[in-house]
């Protein structure tokens, strides 16, 4: 059933000009796929064999819903004497519209006022929520904090156990258009105010320090070992940001880099780990 709407999908993507989106068969068969990515049931991006793979058929049918929906004004719920009810016009719903209290219990994850989830995120059970963003088709994994102005862009993978810190920015694949999503892996700590973009993985268990910026090309540098990487933390690094001189010349201005200080050790760990407190 699922390769008979991959089919389908790539079939709209390659006559996207042309082909008419208010029909109501084309308009199903794209809702169902963010429909899938709400429950959990499909990921635009999963590990298969320690590999991350992007399922590109599921971005395009996320771009493809654009043009299949129009735009809807909504309420917010929340009035001012004066003006009346607040309200905003768009797309793309919101995850929890609708929702009863049987149906939070059913998804067992804490959002609190100020937190906005859009349709076709995935948020698993034990996730915590503060006044945050979540994109749609991004996937947050249990046990997980997003902290307070953190944002979760389009996409993107967020791991088991994981604490994305607060003003936290990890990037989008939607615009402008990404190959893969940006990952970070189960357990890591992403400090206040750092961002993590252009498909970047953050391997499972790193640690990265407040205001570390990491994209594509940004150099990766173990300073034990002097090795550079890019797109990838390895795993169970600490990071931090640097700055390294030009070869051709070492007076002149330097480039930001980030720095590999160490493995995450038993100190690293007690100053990051999560508080199961909060997630009872």
């Amino acid at each position: 059933m699922m390769s008979e709407i991959k089919n389908e999908i790539e079939k709209f993507w390659d006559n996207k000009d042309s082909i008419n989106f208010s029909d109501e068969d084309i308009k199903k068969k794209i809702l169902s796929v963010l429909a899938s990515l709400d429950s959990g049931e499909l990921r635009v991006c999963e590990k298969v064999d320690n590999s991350w793979i992007t399922n590109e058929w599921i971005k395009k049918a996320i771009l493809l819903s654009f043009r299949s929906q129009d735009n809807m004004m909504f309420s917010s719920g929340i009035s001012n004497s004066r003006r009346g009810q607040y309200s905003w016009f768009d797309k793309v719903f919101l995850k929890t519209s609708g929702w009863i209290e049987d149906e939070w219990t059913k998804r067992n994850f804490r959002s609190v006022p100020g937190a906005i989830i859009r349709y076709s995120s995935f948020i698993a059970e034990n996730v915590v929520l503060m006044p945050s963003f979540v994109n749609l088709g991004a996937y947050v994994d249990s046990g997980t904090m997003i902290d307070t102005w953190a944002t979760v862009g389009s996409c993107a993978q967020i791991g088991k156990n994981v604490h994305i810190s607060g003003g936290a920015g990890i990037g989008g694949v939607l615009e402008p258009m990404q190959a893969n999503p940006t990952i970070i892996e189960d357990e890591c700590f992403v400090g206040a105010r750092a961002e993590i973009a252009e498909g970047v993985i953050i391997g499972k268990g790193s640690v990265l320090s407040m205001g570390v910026y990491i994209g594509a090309s940004t150099r990766i540098i173990d300073r034990a070992t002097g090795e550079i990487h890019y797109g990838k933390v390895p795993n169970y690094s600490v990071v931090v940001p640097g700055a390294m001189p030009s070869k051709n010349n070492p007076d002149g201005p330097s480039l930001y880099c980030v720095i590999i200080v160490k493995k995450v050790d038993e100190k690293t760990r007690s100053k990051t780990s999560i508080n199961d407190l909060l997630r009872d």
